[in-house]
Parts: structure tokens; sequence; C-alpha cells
């Protein structure tokens, strides 16, 4: 399978699909959609609203990640379930990370 993230020169490009009100914070594994992009699922408990679903889950990556928030934003899919986040730093140390995640 492939991989939900795209490894750039000094960022990763991660593609997810978040669910807001999820009932907990949460990276659930790797999925594919239906037109074959594989995405990182994800939910956070935070309502989708004023951006409050997006910060949650910037800060649920950066826990997981162990990196700063502000390495975090959210470049395509705003107000969208399907969603890629730009996350400066080590590109190769952050896939490792990931890959950890989507291991399990």
């Amino acid at each position: 399978m492939n991989k939900p993230y795209r490894i750039a020169a000094d960022h990763l490009l991660l593609a997810i699909r978040l669910t807001p009100n999820g009932g907990r914070d949460m990276l659930e594994g790797a999925d594919i959609s239906a037109d074959g992009q594989v995405y990182l699922k994800a939910r956070v408990t935070a309502v989708p609203e004023k951006g409050k679903a997006n910060k949650a889950l910037i800060a649920l990556v950066s826990k997981t990640l162990r990196c700063p928030k502000s390495s975090i934003a959210v470049i395509s899919g705003d107000t969208s379930r399907q969603k890629i986040l730009r996350i400066d730093g080590d590109p190769e140390d952050l896939a490792e990370k990931l890959d950890v995640v989507l291991t399990g």
C-alpha cells in the first residue's frame, strides 16, 4: 500500500481524512478513498466550527510526531474532511515517526 504522505526537501505533506466530533482524539491508520488516494484517518472530539476541529487535529499530529504546532499547517481542505497538512521539519524523521503510527 502507498503511504499517506509525500516527502519534500524540507517538509512532509500528509493526507488526512478527519472525523470531527469523533468521541476521542486519535489517529487510526491508513485507508484508501474511492478515487485511490491513500490517507491517514484521524478523529477529534472538537466540533467542526470556527476552525476548532482543525486546531485539534494540528495538536494531535503535533503530539504524535513530537514536533511544534507552529510547524504544521492545513494547506488544503480547510473546511473539508479531506485535508493536506504541511509539516515542516526533517522529512525523513517525520516519515519514520509516521511509519510507526501506520504500523500501529
